[in-house]
């Protein structure tokens, strides 16, 4: 089962993703807020990272930023998440370090496919045995 990193601060928001997943089959594993993020995708190393791009402490942005220059997470793929889905706002993330981009309504499908397509191309999971 994979696990999936959801980095979102509004409660409704990331309650209603975390179920869906969940009934999906995915592990999922939650933080609030981008320093919460980077310090959980650390830790718990999931395979994929859902990650909100307005959020406090520290974006979205910086938030991947950190995370694809560390060597310990730079391999999980990351995809942002806005509501925002401004001119430019896809190519800012990717330049980032996301590797790909969804819009908020999250369509689960769409979501879904993106995150099945990203877990293939990264290829067998690797979970410490504890």
């Amino acid at each position: 089962m994979a696990k999936l990193l959801v980095v979102e601060d509004n409660e409704l928001n990331r309650d209603m993703l975390t179920r869906r997943l969940a009934r999906r089959g995915y592990e999922v594993v939650v933080a609030t807020d981008g320093a919460e993020g980077v310090a959980m995708a650390g830790r718990e190393r999931p395979d994929l990272i859902l990650m909100d791009m307005s959020l406090p402490i520290v974006d979205g942005w910086q938030a991947t930023q950190q995370l694809k220059a560390a060597a310990a997470t730079r391999h999980i793929p990351i995809i942002a998440l806005t509501a925002h889905a401004m001119d430019g706002d896809e190519r800012r993330a990717r330049e980032a370090g996301c590797d790909d981009f969804d819009t908020k309504p999250v369509d689960l499908a769409r979501l879904t496919g993106k995150i099945d397509a990203l877990l293939v191309a990264a290829g067998p999971l690797e979970h410490d045995a504890s």
